[in-house]
């Protein structure tokens, strides 16, 4: 089980409770399948759960995955932007992780969101659009979770939420 960790959203410091077992199961099986699915020479890279991703100076977020791509010229040749966040959805975190986080990643432009939802068994993929995100696919049952930045990600749903 994790710790305590610390999220902040328009300056204020938010305390998150550490995440549930059944919670760290899926984190790291996405962990897992997106690391093994990153190709050799990719400029994206994965990093840790819940690495801290400062997005503004008002915001730094934890997300459960993070992958991220080197920032646009004239950025620092070190400097990372966000390409993919994926948040899992636990109990009490439900709106933090549905309503303020998903907007934020909307109105930052985040290329790829994925909302994975282990009560409905299912995977919603969200994409950026002329407005904000775009929900592009709900994945559940058989269907497998693809990315295009990722060739080798091919997850079926039902493997991911086995044994919950």
């Amino acid at each position: 089980m994790s710790d305590n960790y610390e999220e902040v959203i328009d300056g204020e410091t938010l305390l998150r409770l550490p995440p549930s077992a059944a919670h760290e199961l899926l984190v790291g099986r996405l962990h897992d399948r997106a690391a093994a699915a990153l190709p050799l020479n990719s400029r994206l890279r994965l990093l840790p759960p819940r690495t801290e991703v400062r997005l503004n100076a008002r915001i730094r977020l934890c997300p459960d995955l993070a992958i991220v791509r080197p920032a646009p010229a004239p950025a620092p040749a070190d400097t990372f932007e966000l390409y993919l966040a994926a948040e899992v959805l636990q109990p009490g975190d439900h709106h933090l992780d549905t309503v303020v986080k998903k907007q934020i990643y909307s109105d930052l432009k985040l290329p790829r969101f994925w909302m994975v939802d282990p009560r409905y068994l299912n995977v919603e993929i969200y994409g950026i659009g002329e407005y904000g995100f775009t929900l592009t696919a709900i994945l559940a049952h058989g269907n497998p979770l693809t990315d295009p930045h990722l060739p080798g990600l091919h997850y079926p749903m039902c493997d991911l939420f086995s044994d919950l």
